[in-house]
C-alpha cells in the first residue's frame, strides 16, 4: 500500500513540520519504531510524543466542526443525532473509547468549543 502523502502532511502540519523537515521527522519516527521492534515492544502513535500531539490535534481539528454542530443544541434533530452517533461510533471503534467515555468526550469538547 502506498503511503497517503496528503494525510501525512496534514498531520505533520499540526505541529509545524515544514515540507523541508518532513523527511527528518519521518526518519525520527522510523528510528523509534525500529527501536521498539528490537525490544519486542508495540509501537503506536502514542509512543512518539510529537507524533501523538500531531495526531491528536489532527483528530480534534477534523472533529471540531462535527462536534460543534452536534453539541450546540440540547435537543438535536435527526441529522445532528446521526452525526453524534457516527462520531461516538468512530471514537469507540477506532480509538477504544467505551460508550460512556465517547459521549463524555463529545460533551467536553463541545463545552470547549461553545465557550
Amino acid at each position: 500500500m502506498e503511503p497517503d502523502e496528503k494525510l501525512m502532511r496534514s498531520i505533520e502540519e499540526q505541529i509545524g513540520i515544514s515540507e523541508n523537515a518532513k523527511k527528518s521527522f519521518r526518519e525520527e519516527i522510523l528510528i523509534r519504531l525500529s527501536s521498539y521492534a528490537r525490544k519486542n515492544k508495540k509501537f503506536d502513535y502514542k509512543s512518539h510524543e510529537r507524533l501523538k500531539e500531531a495526531v491528536e490535534k489532527k483528530l480534534f481539528t477534523d472533529l471540531k466542526d462535527v462536534v460543534k454542530i452536534t453539541t450546540s443544541t440540547k435537543t438535536p434533530d435527526a441529522e445532528q443525532l446521526k452525526r453524534m452517533n457516527e462520531v461516538s461510533a468512530k471514537l469507540m471503534d477506532e480509538y477504544g473509547y467505551c460508550p460512556i467515555c465517547a459521549n463524555e468526550l463529545l460533551k467536553y469538547v463541545g463545552s470547549l468549543l461553545n465557550r
